[in-house]
C-alpha cells in the first residue's frame, strides 16, 4: 500500500517536473526571441517586461529542476574516496541523502517563511508585471517538499539496493 502510494505520487512529481520545466523554458525562449526580433526589426519597438519574465522562469527551473537532479542521482557527491575504500561507499551515500535531507528541510522551513512575510507585504510585487512575490517565493517550500520525498524514495532503493549486495 505504501510503495503503491509512494509510485503515484512520484509519477505525479514527474508529470509536474517534466511539463513545468518544458513550459518554463519554452515561456522564456519565446519572450525573449520575441524582444530580440522586435528590437532588431523595429527601431522602437520593446518587450520592457521581457527580461523580468526570463529571470523568473530560470529562477523557477533552476529550483525544480534540482528535484530532477535529485531524481537523476545528478547531485554533487563524494565520489573519489568510495571507489578507493570499498567500505565507504554505502555510509557517504547515505550521508549524501541525509545532507539532502536536511538541505530540503530547510528548504520549506525558510521558504515557508519567507513565502508567508511576501504575502502580507501588499508592496511585494515585481517591478515590471506587478505580480505578487509571495508566487514566486512558493517554489522554494514546493521544492522543499518534492526533494524531500524524492530522497528519501532513492534513499530507500539504496538500502535496499545496499541490503542485497
Amino acid at each position: 500500500m505504501l510503495k503503491k502510494t509512494a509510485q503515484k505520487i512520484d509519477r505525479l512529481f514527474i508529470f509536474f517536473e517534466d511539463w513545468s520545466l518544458l513550459l518554463s523554458v519554452c515561456i522564456a525562449l519565446t519572450v525573449a526571441m520575441a524582444n530580440v526580433l522586435l528590437r532588431k526589426l523595429t527601431n522602437d519597438v520593446n518587450l520592457y517586461w521581457s527580461d523580468e519574465v526570463v529571470r523568473k522562469t530560470i529562477y523557477f527551473s533552476t529550483y525544480i529542476g534540482t528535484v530532477v537532479a535529485v531524481r537523476n542521482r545528478s547531485l554533487i557527491r563524494i565520489d573519489a574516496l568510495p571507489q578507493l575504500v570499498a567500505g565507504l561507499k554505502r555510509p557517504l551515500t547515505m550521508f549524501a541523502h541525509a545532507a539532502t535531507l536536511v538541505f530540503a528541510g530547510a528548504m520549506v522551513y525558510l521558504g515557508s517563511t519567507m513565502t508567508n512575510m511576501m504575502y502580507h507585504d501588499e508592496y511585494a510585487r515585481t517591478a515590471s508585471l506587478q505580480i505578487p512575490e509571495w508566487i514566486f517565493y512558493a517554489v522554494l517550500p514546493t521544492m522543499g517538499v518534492m526533494m524531500f520525498f524524492r530522497s528519501l524514495i532513492i534513499m530507500a532503493e539504496d538500502w535496499k539496493e545496499g541490503a542485497t549486495s
